[in-house]
């Protein structure tokens, strides 16, 4: 069985079985999505073709989402973190205090 990429590329891959759940939810097998370069998140198509599925990679939420928020706010240093949580949990447990 040849695994059809989005790309062109094809790449040999056993043919592998997979059980449809109630929800109508199939698990891709791990040597396919090696093949096509699938990783958790990534969008992918399902395409009729005759009497046959093919499925192909669409993109990656990684790609689509990369620099998203760069910009947006300065980074904050490992000793700014620290404060930002020793000052939630100082507050957190003044609050519980009733004070």
């Amino acid at each position: 069985m040849l695994v059809s990429s989005a790309y062109g590329e094809d790449a040999p891959v056993r043919e592998r079985l997979a059980v449809v759940t109630r929800k109508g939810q199939v698990t891709i097998p791990v040597e396919i999505r090696k093949a096509l370069g699938i990783e958790e998140g990534d969008r992918v198509s399902f395409v009729v073709d005759e009497d046959e599925v093919k499925l192909r990679r669409t993109g990656s939420v990684v790609a689509r989402t990369a620099g998203a928020f760069k910009g947006r706010a300065p980074a904050m240093t490992v000793e700014r973190l620290r404060e930002a949580a020793e000052e939630g949990m100082s507050e957190d447990a003044l609050r519980r205090a009733g004070g």
